[in-house]
């Protein structure tokens, strides 16, 4: 079996070991446990929204609670106040979130790096009072309760296994398409766009589209995760969207790995787990306890937890068999590119002196 096949017959292997593991978690875990794991693909959702974004466009975002936020709401406000079927409410949530993604992304034509980041901060800080200032719509600091799916009843599945079972039927969906979206002709174009605007402006790239539609379609990331969200707490307020939710996003796109995909699912891990783990070893210190682990998981995954996975899986991968023979051709076709230079410069240097001596 060749090095590529065997490459290959790894990596869908170790797909079809996730794909297992993900849908054997309601069967595994308590209720509770799993409205934790239906919380993390949530938020998987919204954090592979802003690594497309910042991860793999290079633009700095600290405003993606807002957006998850919004999505949230929207679905709230049709289910509780329009009526609407729960999954109907996901695509107008993520269309609603899409076309202010786009209205975000008209000012970083203009600026970038810090000065964006502030503009987006402003963002964050200005959408949880704007919640509470449409009283009427949104029901203000009291917030809104949401009925949640519930099994259908020829559906052999407790409501909390049910709800799993759906927002993953959900999230992977997006996975695909975020996947796809960075290995084609639109991910080369990001990336080019993230290492230098200037060249990837003189290979054709149209940056203003480019950042528009990645804002956009970041921002509509964000708004599924909010409908994900809400089906699994059944419960919006203000409270929820604080800075400290676009800040744990950043967090998590860092933790998991920036321009990764499945660096999400970790990062999404982190940031549900740790603070309720940090919770229960001493409540008074929880912020203390949750930022020295994500000091310590900085300074051992620099790469975030994708990076360190990659690294091992190069060091335990099958090692290509030393070959003398091309190593000797190689050699010898080096020695000779070294002759042929070094006559090169011979000839150039002997009619360098002889311009000279014809100058005098």
């Amino acid at each position: 079996m060749s090095a590529e096949r065997r490459e290959r017959v790894l990596r869908y292997g170790a797909y079809a070991l996730v794909a297992v593991i993900a849908i054997s978690i309601p069967f595994l875990f308590g209720s509770y446990r799993v409205g934790q794991f239906t919380l993390v693909l949530a938020f998987a959702v919204a954090v592979l929204g802003l690594n497309l974004l910042v991860g793999y466009g290079g633009q700095i975002s600290l405003g993606h609670g807002a957006f998850f936020a919004l999505g949230a709401y929207t679905t709230a406000i049709l289910i509780e106040k329009a009526g609407f079927p729960h999954l109907a409410t996901i695509p107008i949530a993520a269309a609603v979130c899409f076309a202010f993604g786009l209205l975000l992304g008209l000012p970083a034509l203009r600026i970038r790096g810090l000065y964006l980041a502030l503009l987006t901060l402003g963002v964050a800080i200005a959408v949880p009072q704007l919640i509470k200032r449409f009283e009427s719509l949104t029901e203000g600091t009291q917030g809104i309760n949401v009925s949640q799916p519930s099994a259908p009843g020829w559906v052999p599945l407790a409501d909390d296994q049910f709800l799993y079972l759906l927002t993953l039927a959900l999230a992977v969906p997006m996975f695909v398409l975020a996947a796809g979206l960075v290995r084609g002709r639109i991910g080369r174009a990001l990336i080019s766009m993230r290492e230098n605007e200037v060249a990837a402006k003189a290979m054709g790239v149209d940056l203003a589209r480019l950042k528009t539609g990645a804002f956009a379609v970041s921002a509509l990331y964000a708004g599924v995760a909010g409908s994900l969200y809400v089906f699994s707490i059944g419960f919006v307020a203000p409270e929820s969207f604080t800075l400290t939710i676009s800040f744990a996003f950043l967090a998590a796109i860092v933790v998991g790995g920036l321009a990764t995909i499945g660096g999400a699912v970790f990062g999404a891990l982190f940031i549900e787990f740790v603070p309720v783990y940090a919770s229960d070893v001493n409540q008074a210190l929880a912020g203390v306890i949750y930022g020295a682990v994500l000091i310590a998981c900085m300074y051992v995954m620099r790469d975030g937890v994708m990076g360190l996975i990659r690294r091992i899986a190069g060091r335990l991968g099958p090692r290509q068999p030393s070959q003398p023979q091309e190593r000797e051709s190689e050699e010898s076709d080096e020695r000779q590119a070294g002759v042929r230079l070094a006559g090169a410069a011979g000839n150039g240097s002997a009619a360098a002196g002889d311009g000279v001596r014809a100058r005098r």
